[in-house]
């Protein structure tokens, strides 16, 4: 396992970052495997760890803290927060008043006296990058956060809360964490570039997009399905014709990875790796057999000619379903905000 510097904090973190969405009522409720699947995660080198408050409501949290005791200090620990945690109005978002207390939940249910990235799960339209920063900036100096981040931001968010930083003195984001895969590759444009003129690290989630790389997304085959298409069902409907369009990519980028000799999943997340922007993919196995079908990745060498094929396939900077960006401003959401 390689390590590499998460953006210019000095701070070494393996390629892979073991996910932990999957840990809990929204993937595996077998709590006893999926503290197996940590530790075997760390026992193949990997010391970057993600999870977010949200998370099977904090349940994910609550199987780190079991599955790291004795282990905490060798750990790169991120948690986020700012999804809905309750239907209370204020028990969600990125004010002060709810980022205090979220840091203060987390670390309880993580059982740890720090959290080493907190990140802002998603852009809070409605709060200031002053107030958030503010409130972040206070945490660390509280010592309960090493580091502040951002989650799915769109490039001129980033480089607003990068300009607010230094103007207020504000702690800046040390990193982003985007969605990236071959099939959404969006963030090529202008997020990727953004991030390292900034010096910020990069830890894409979805680098499988969502489990249509995992090897069973194939025409014709009778088992496709995705633990999370619950919750975000669109993103794998077949009748929409953005998905036939990427089941079609899924499918060149198959055969791809057999006439070169390796697994689609090795294809995709050696893909992601190659970037120059990116400090480590987060990959998120919901049993063993997941996170064994993952971890050989970190092997893997694409040769430019393959890069090249995969380009022809998936063009540099395109989404193939307008639903997997992960951001959609909210003026295209809300019609209120766009009629006078």
């Amino acid at each position: 396992m390689d390590y590499r510097n998460l953006g210019r904090t000095g701070v070494k973190v393996s390629e892979f970052c073991l996910g932990a969405m999957m840990f809990g009522e929204w993937g595996n409720t077998d709590r006893d495997e999926c503290i197996r699947i940590t530790h075997a995660a760390l026992d193949a080198g990997i010391n970057f760890i993600d999870t977010a408050d949200a998370y099977s409501n904090g349940e994910s949290e609550e199987i780190l803290a079991i599955a790291l005791q004795g282990r905490r200090d060798d750990v790169v620990l991120a948690t986020k927060c700012h999804l809905p945690m309750s239907h209370e109005p204020n028990h969600q978002g990125s004010s002060r008043r709810w980022i205090m207390k979220a840091c203060d939940d987390s670390l309880r249910r993580l059982q740890t006296d720090w959290i080493d990235l907190f990140q802002v799960h998603r852009l809070d339209s409605e709060a200031d990058h002053d107030e958030t920063l503010g409130a972040l900036t206070d945490l660390v100096r509280a010592g309960k956060v090493r580091y502040i981040g951002s989650s799915t931001y769109p490039p001129s968010a980033i480089v607003e809360a990068q300009w607010v930083a230094d103007r207020r003195g504000r702690e800046r984001f040390i990193c982003e964490q985007p969605p990236y895969s071959v099939l959404y590759r969006g963030v090529e444009t202008e997020v990727l570039p953004t991030c390292e003129r900034y010096g910020m690290g990069v830890i894409p989630w979805g680098p499988l997009g969502g489990g249509w790389l995992s090897g069973r997304w194939r025409k014709g085959a009778q088992d496709m399905e995705s633990s999370r298409a619950n919750r975000v069902p669109a993103r794998y409907d077949l009748s929409i014709p953005e998905n036939q369009v990427k089941l079609d990519a899924v499918e060149e980028l198959t055969l791809l990875a057999e006439e070169v000799g390796m697994s689609v999943i090795h294809l995709a997340l050696a893909f992601v790796l190659n970037h120059p922007a990116i400090t480590a993919a987060i990959i998120g196995p919901r049993t063993m057999e997941h996170l064994e079908s993952q971890i050989g990745a970190a092997d893997v060498h694409l040769d430019p000619d393959v890069l090249d094929r995969i380009d022809k396939i998936v063009p540099p900077g395109h989404n193939i379903a307008r639903g997997d960006a992960g951001y959609r401003p909210p003026a295209l959401l809300n019609a209120k905000l766009r009629r006078r």
